[in-house]
């Protein structure tokens, strides 16, 4: 009976707790988790973009977008397209991903990294998350593939189900780099291709080199909720020039070259990123390096506040590692899932927009009956993450 009386004050007494530190940072005003900064040159870029007429797919902002993601990536190829989903849809397609494989996905994810591996006709297989990275555990995902894979012909086969699996898509969860190093050995010893789900990582390293380069691709997402802006809009990296030139062409409709005719030769995709949208996005870029400063500050003293309290933590970048920080992360101590959503009632009562990371993939009814190896971690994880306001315009 004490027990049942002292848990409900010690949820408020915390939740109390966070919603001060959260106001001594922010202060007593409405904070959106994570609202754009439009500070730049983006009326004027797109005015020009209007004045021009090339306001869809062809226009010379695609072009320059494609190029200065390149060079700040550091990826020898970018191609922008619609979405980070359709991003990693044909991706994975690139990556040789067929109908009836199955594709390693972290089941602490967005639910856009298990849709695109079923646009593919294939079956997302999931896997546990580590506690220091919140992105798939290399340790965890070898020893799960020892135990349930054969090497067949050089391909991964899953022992119980017969069907090969194809790929990893590691993802960088809130901008925290997954061991890239660590899954790139998993992958080699299993006979994987990596495709990066870098969607939430634009500005992140990875013990210095940009996150979605150090698989066969990556790919990034620039919806109006990420750390640059496109209003929608995605693009795959990859240092294989074939690879880039067929993802430009089957993200165009796969349309051959010519002045007047209409030819296709294969099924491909309208994913392409209208100008008006790439030229939002360079506009953005020339300012990510300053919202990739505030947010390390935003970080910092949230980082001040909360070291004060017990039974909480803030999210910090693994080691090695430099997160943009695209979502500030709290993680809680006690594993109670009632906890965490009276921390959220408090802190969304108070006007800051707070919210617990995505339900995990196989609690989802489309994939309830997906292969999925032991996820004691994503699931403490799910019960105890609360994102609280992270965007570049809060300090």
């Amino acid at each position: 009976m004490i027990d049942d009386i002292e848990k409900p004050s010690l949820r408020a007494d915390l939740g109390t707790a966070i919603v001060g530190a959260i106001e001594e940072v922010l202060g007593p005003v409405k904070a959106d988790l994570h609202a754009p900064v439009f500070a730049g040159n983006e009326w004027a870029y797109l005015k020009d973009c209007l004045d021009s007429t090339f306001v869809s797919s062809v226009g010379t902002y695609v072009d320059r977008f494609e190029r200065e993601l390149a060079t700040f990536t550091g990826s020898a190829h970018a191609v922008a397209v619609v979405n980070g989903t359709a991003a990693l849809h044909v991706a994975l397609l690139l990556a040789g991903v067929e109908r009836g494989d199955e594709v390693l996905v972290p089941a602490l994810t967005f639910a856009a990294t298990a849709n695109a591996v079923s646009y593919c006709g294939a079956v997302p297989h999931f896997v546990d998350s580590s506690d220091d990275t919140l992105g798939v555990d290399p340790e965890a995902l070898d020893s799960w593939l020892s135990f349930k894979t054969e090497q067949v012909r050089g391909l991964c086969v899953n022992r119980d189900t017969g069907r090969v699996i194809r790929a990893v898509v590691p993802m960088h969860t809130f901008g925290h780099p997954c061991d890239m190093g660590g899954l790139l050995r998993v992958a080699r010893k299993h006979s994987l291709q990596i495709v990066e789900d870098a969607a939430e990582s634009l500005g992140s390293y990875y013990h210095g080199r940009h996150t979605g380069t150090f698989g066969l691709i990556g790919t990034l997402s620039f919806n109006g909720n990420k750390t640059l802006t496109t209003g929608g809009g995605g693009a795959i990296l990859t240092n294989d020039e074939q690879l880039a030139r067929r993802a430009k062409f089957i993200t165009t409709t796969a349309k051959r070259p010519h002045k007047w005719e209409y030819v296709h030769d294969e099924v491909g995709f309208n994913y392409r990123l209208p100008n008006l949208n790439a030229a939002l996005g360079c506009a953005q870029l020339e300012q990510l390096p300053g919202f990739l400063k505030a947010k390390r500050a935003l970080h910092e003293k949230y980082r001040q506040v909360f070291a004060r309290l017990d039974g909480v933590e803030l999210v910090h970048e693994p080691e090695n590692c430099t997160s943009n920080y695209w979502l500030q992360a709290l993680k809680l101590k006690e594993v109670d899932l009632q906890l965490r959503d009276s921390i959220l009632e408090q802190t969304n009562a108070a006007g800051y927009m707070s919210r617990p990371v995505w339900k995990l993939m196989h609690g989802l009814q489309q994939f309830e009956a997906c292969p999925r190896a032991p996820l004691d971690v994503a699931e403490k994880l799910e019960k105890t993450l609360i994102n609280i306001p992270s965007g570049a315009g809060l300090v």
